[in-house]
Parts: C-alpha cells; structure tokens; sequence
C-alpha cells in the first residue's frame, strides 16, 4: 500500500459531487435529501482544493441525478463537478451551471408576488451568471441568487 491513499473510498455505481464550498456541503446534502436514502452516502468536509481553496465532497452510491435535481444544486453550489461512476471508473464528468431559466426552484422575495399569494410556481430569468442577478418572470423582482431562498 502507498503512503498516499484516497481520503474517501472509491464507489463502484453512482454520483461523485465535487469541488462544493465547503460551507455549502451540508446544503447540498439537504437539498438533494441524500439523508434520506437507503444507499451509502459519503460525504468529506474541508478538504484542501487548488480550484476553490477549501472543499467539501460527496459521494452517493447508486444515485443518478435528474436534470431537475442538477438544476436545484446550481442554485445552491454553481461550478461543482458531477463525476458518473460506472464500475469504479468515472464514465462521464459534468460541471454543474446555473441555466437560463429557474421554474420551481427559488421563492420570490416580493411578498406582493403573485407566486407568493396563489398557488403557482416561480419563474426566474438568469439574468447576469457572473454577479448571479435573478429576475422574477411576473413581477420583474431582482434577487441575488446568493439570497434566495428555495422553495
């Protein structure tokens, strides 16, 4: 055995989530309510990164991600990488980007919102990725996308 051996052990099928902030891991593990799955969940808290500093990663075996589920963890933690596993080895890589548009996912925080008084989902435009401008579809709200809240 070598002296440098992987900090988490390897999966042979699943999702590998990488380069999260670290203080964003556990918000991550909630939204994604991989505390409530039946498989084995890996999760690795503030470990060194060159890209971000200081990381977080999460490992889940047997889970594949909708493109639903990708879209709500790029609200949440934009840039981490997706990493698929198919028998111990990565078969795919995908970082994760904030779309366009956000359908469901963030609560306006205009209390006079139509979202907010009838039962109807949100709809945000993406409207600057850099500074993470939102903009509310019905009532033209602007929201950091660091402030939202998710509904």
């Amino acid at each position: 055995m070598t002296k440098k051996e992987r900090l988490v052990a390897a999966i042979e099928n699943g999702t590998v989530i990488d380069h999260i902030p670290a203080e964003k891991t556990f918000q991550v593990v909630a939204l994604l309510g991989l505390q409530d799955l039946d498989t084995p969940v890996t999760i690795g808290f503030n470990y060194p990164s060159k890209k971000i500093q200081c990381k977080g990663i999460i490992k889940v075996s047997d889970k594949f991600f909708t493109d639903a589920e990708i879209s709500r963890l790029s609200v949440v933690a934009p840039n981490v990488v997706l990493n698929i596993i198919k028998d111990y080895e990565v078969i795919e890589k995908k970082t994760v980007i904030t779309p366009d548009e956000l359908k469901g996912i963030v609560k306006c925080n205009n209390p006079k919102c139509i979202t907010n008084n009838e039962p109807m989902p949100t709809f945000f435009t993406v409207e600057d990725k850099a500074t993470g401008i939102l903009k509310c579809h019905y009532c033209d709200k602007e929201q950091n996308i660091n402030n939202v809240e998710l509904v």
